[in-house]
């Protein structure tokens, strides 16, 4: 019991000082001053621009394929529905371009000098 509130009170005296981060050392920064991030945090940012524009347009390749093919079977089929079977190819489309899109605007956030967590 003597131990429980002996700890107690150290845990509080420890807790109750303010806090001071690791990274900078020096008490009177600015909290509001942002720590620059380490290398591999910018690698796994370019990575996600990456793996944006990669896998959409690896899906609307996909997409185009697999919708070019139900056009050929609708040619053979139902020549009169070609053109309603078109939209798919063009949803296809979107879906590279939303990747695109999705790929420039992650990258306008990152700048060499200011890239931070």
């Amino acid at each position: 019991s003597q131990f429980w509130l002996m700890y107690s009170r150290q845990l509080v005296r420890t807790f109750a000082q303010p806090h001071q981060s690791t990274l900078d050392p020096s008490p009177k920064s600015n909290p509001l001053k942002m720590q620059p991030c380490d290398p591999s945090s910018a690698f796994f940012g370019f990575m996600g621009v990456t793996s944006a524009i990669v896998f959409a347009n690896l899906g609307a390749a996909y997409g185009t394929a697999k919708s070019g093919v139900g056009i050929s079977s609708m040619g053979v089929m139902r020549p009169d529905m070609v053109m309603r079977s078109i939209i798919p190819v063009v949803m296809a489309g979107v879906l590279g371009i939303y990747g695109l899109i999705t790929a420039v605007i992650i990258n306008g956030k990152m700048e060499a000098a200011t890239y931070s967590a």
